[in-house]
């Protein structure tokens, strides 16, 4: 039986998607549709009460969060596909590392950007300027610690791609693209290297023609 994702019209449930790629997971998606409020609907807060996507459903089990749900693929199907955890404790506990890197000081920023340069208009409220500012100016400082780390090893967590990397992609795509942003990532050498690779793999390109 095929995993159902919902909301994959989005970043975060893209995360998902390439990682059930990465590990040769077969998938369905389920849309949602954000700005007509279908995450407020009773059904779907009945799998996700906070209302936000993605959610996936495997058999009778149904788990949120897309960072949780990376980790349990990547567990769950350790032997499988890509191994996106690292071989040993101390690879796993720097992919760990990087992944919190991502969801505490690179999201933060990536996301206000996304909320206010892409979806102010269409969501009805005004973009907040400063907090643009305030936003991209934090993610500079995170792009240059990534800089420094990037320097060391091809990947966040060593010589090997793994979930720390695969998780920066929706929203890196959303910098590089729509938000207009690209300069962050070119301005620095290594961390324009990475991006290039880790956004050039077949995984992701399937994801972007979904």
């Amino acid at each position: 039986m095929a995993v159902k994702v919902y909301g994959s019209a989005y970043a975060s449930p893209k995360r998902v998607i390439v990682c059930l790629i990465e590990k040769g997971i077969e998938f369905e998606t389920v849309p949602i549709d954000l700005v007509k409020g279908e995450h407020r609907h009773p059904d779907f807060l009945k799998l996700q009460p906070f209302g936000s996507v993605p959610v996936i459903q495997d058999g009778d089990y149904t788990l949120y969060e897309s960072r949780a749900i990376i980790r349990y693929y990547s567990e769950k199907y350790k032997s499988q596909g890509t191994d996106l955890l690292g071989k040993t404790i101390e690879e796993r506990g720097l992919v760990e590392q990087w992944l919190e890197v991502e969801s505490q000081n690179f999201h933060p920023p990536i996301y206000n950007l996304t909320l206010h340069v892409m979806f102010a208009s269409v969501l009805g409220f005004p973009a907040d300027e400063q907090l643009i500012r305030e936003s991209e100016e934090k993610l500079g400082k995170v792009l240059d610690v990534y800089e420094e780390r990037l320097s060391k090893s091809k990947y966040l967590a060593g010589d090997f791609f793994s979930l720390a990397d695969l998780s920066h992609l929706p929203f890196t795509q959303y910098l590089v693209g729509p938000i207009g942003k690209e300069y962050m990532i070119r301005s620095r050498k290594h961390v324009s290297a990475w991006w290039d690779d880790i956004s050039s793999r077949p995984s992701w390109k399937t994801v972007l023609q979904l």
